[in-house]
């Protein structure tokens, strides 16, 4: 089974194509001012893994720091709570934490529990976490002072969360999964304040794409050198993970944390969330703070939450927005949190009217998902998917990321790494290859080689934007649509484009157990909507199934 990998995201990047796309490794070569997408930079068979552990994470190291506090969460303990934590929501887990039956120590024991158990080298590793916050059973416990003196803030207080690794976080290196970042210590990003400032748990890293899936060119999604090769639980050698927030779908799949952080740039959100049965958001570009994540393109990159489902994904997302002055298209918020959660439970799909692609009609699960649609009142109509081109996808990546990482570098970076262009970097890759970079550097290289005027630029991404946005508001228009529907991050080229959001919720399996995802996508600041879709849809058709071997 070969996939085809795209790498769009920001944080981003690789996509399980329909079999009517391009899908060559020929044509995956060719990237021209003709191209109508970012999914061909790479066709690669994802089991050719030349690395698998990392070979930068001492376990041992990693685990001394918690095994004095650890000693009393026997096995015995783990099975007691496990039917009060394992796959159930946020405000599940919140109502067992104030009847007295879970503390957050407890709970953030729990995770740290499974992430020793399933994580790293053993027979079922998914290489899923890269770090762990050391302080975090301390203030898993100072929550609990905090619940005893009514101090509860927002749902997500309490709630331990993996971030992917590009995220900047005060007492844990963010190195984007590679070791020429591995001694970036640094701030707070803007959306970890967020998060602590609603009371949130960092219990640490996740894995990623090295560099969100901008760097290789040419190797599986999942794979850093620093974290190693991550692995999908529903499949560990036989399953894609897709990418470039690998390592926080695989780490929501198999319960490592309440909820996890990805970044996008073209479908890295949606990929590895639809490919682990998890729910992926990728809000509207500027709802979300993207000061002091490792960018690949400031026009594009947005973050946004993994969740095990819709309510989550709502309360994640109601931690995290807010303006962020310092983010030149951060968004002025006219309404406060909880806004996404509230009233989740009440939303209807009666008389929704949504766009279907018919080219994805031959697929079971989606031509499945209409017909519980429809059931819930939805009215699905017809429609095909427009031939409108996105020329120069790359070099709107290649020409970002040029400027954009040497602004994080000088802005958010550490002082001491040393790095002034990304040539510096590719450098230092250099003097080590084979432990480094042992899937080479190619879209590096044509970072570094790519060059243009402001001015052709400038109509770059105009072009790009009016063609993203054509692609969908046409077909909305003319059928009265409140939004389309796709699978995994088959459009997510055109809606990063368009800075649309889109959402993907499980839709279920494939006859060789892949999972896939129901993906809704409309126009702008439309994510409560999107929400509320979702979530009709998920308790409707609940298709999630936990991966076996995790449980």
């Amino acid at each position: 089974m070969r996939y085809l990998i795209l790498f769009c995201l920001v944080l981003s990047a690789s996509s399980c194509k329909p079999s009517n796309e391009k899908t060559s490794k020929e044509d995956a070569a060719i990237e021209t001012e003709a191209s109508d997408d970012m999914s061909a930079i790479s066709t690669k068979d994802f089991r050719e893994f030349k690395v698998l552990d990392s070979k930068y994470i001492n376990t041992s190291e990693l685990w001394d720091v918690f095994n004095d506090d650890l000693k009393d969460f026997t096995e015995t303990t783990y099975k007691a709570l496990k039917p009060l934590v394992l796959d159930q929501d946020i405000p599940t887990i919140q109502k067992h934490i104030n009847a007295g039956t879970v503390s957050y120590e407890q709970l953030t024991k729990f995770y740290l529990y499974r992430i020793r158990q399933f994580d790293r080298q053993n027979d079922l590793s998914l290489n899923s976490v890269i770090a762990l916050n050391p302080n975090v059973i301390a203030e898993a416990q100072q929550k609990d002072i905090e619940l005893r003196n009514r101090m509860l803030k927002h749902p997500i207080f309490g709630m331990p969360i993996l971030l992917k690794d590009n995220i900047n976080t005060a007492g844990i290196p963010t190195t984007a999964g590679a070791v020429a970042l591995k001694d970036n210590t640094v701030e707070d990003a803007f959306i970890v304040s967020q998060l602590k400032s609603k009371g949130a748990l960092i219990l640490g890293k996740a894995n990623l794409s090295e560099w969100a899936y901008f760097f290789c060119g040419d190797c599986p999604s999942g794979y850093s050198a620093v974290g190693g090769q991550t692995l999908n639980p529903y499949g560990r050698k036989t399953i894609d993970t897709g990418g470039s927030s690998s390592g926080s779908g695989v780490a929501v799949a198999a319960n490592f944390c309440a909820a996890a952080i990805g970044s996008e740039t073209s479908g890295s959100i949606l990929s590895p969330a639809s490919q682990n049965s998890t729910v992926g958001f990728k809000p509207t570009i500027g709802l979300v703070s993207r000061s002091g994540i490792i960018p690949i393109s400031s026009t594009l990159d947005t973050a946004g939450p993994i969740t095990k489902n819709v309510m989550d994904n709502a309360i994640v997302l109601d931690a995290l927005f807010g303006e962020d002055v310092s983010d030149s298209k951060s968004i002025y918020n006219l309404w406060e949190s909880p806004f996404y959660q509230k009233d989740l439970e009440k939303s209807s799909l009666k008389g929704k009217r949504f766009g279907a692609y018919k080219s994805l009609m031959d697929d079971k699960l989606y031509a499945n998902a209409i017909k519980v649609l429809k059931t819930q009142g939805a009215e699905i109509i017809d429609i095909e998917a427009a031939e409108i081109p996105l020329p120069g996808f790359l070099r709107l990546l290649n020409l970002d990321m040029k400027t954009d990482l040497v602004t994080y570098l000088n802005t958010y970076g550490n002082e001491n790494l040393g790095y002034a262009s990304i040539e510096d970097i590719m450098a230092f890759n250099k003097a080590d290859s084979l432990n480094v970079m042992p899937y080479g550097q190619s879209l590096f290289q044509g970072i570094a080689d790519d060059f243009a005027t402001e001015e052709e630029f400038t109509k770059i991404k105009a072009t790009l934007k009016t063609n993203g946005k054509r692609f969908f508001d046409e077909p909305m228009t003319a059928h009265h649509l409140e939004g389309v529907l796709s699978i995994n991050n088959y459009h997510a080229g055109h809606a990063a484009v368009a800075e649309y959001p889109a959402i993907t919720v499980p839709m279920g399996y494939t006859d060789e157990g892949v999972p896939k995802g129901l993906t809704f996508i409309s126009s702008r600041l439309t994510e409560k909507q999107l929400l509320q879709w979702a979530y009709v849809y998920e308790q409707a058709s609940k298709m999630r199934i936990a991966p076996i071997n995790y449980n």
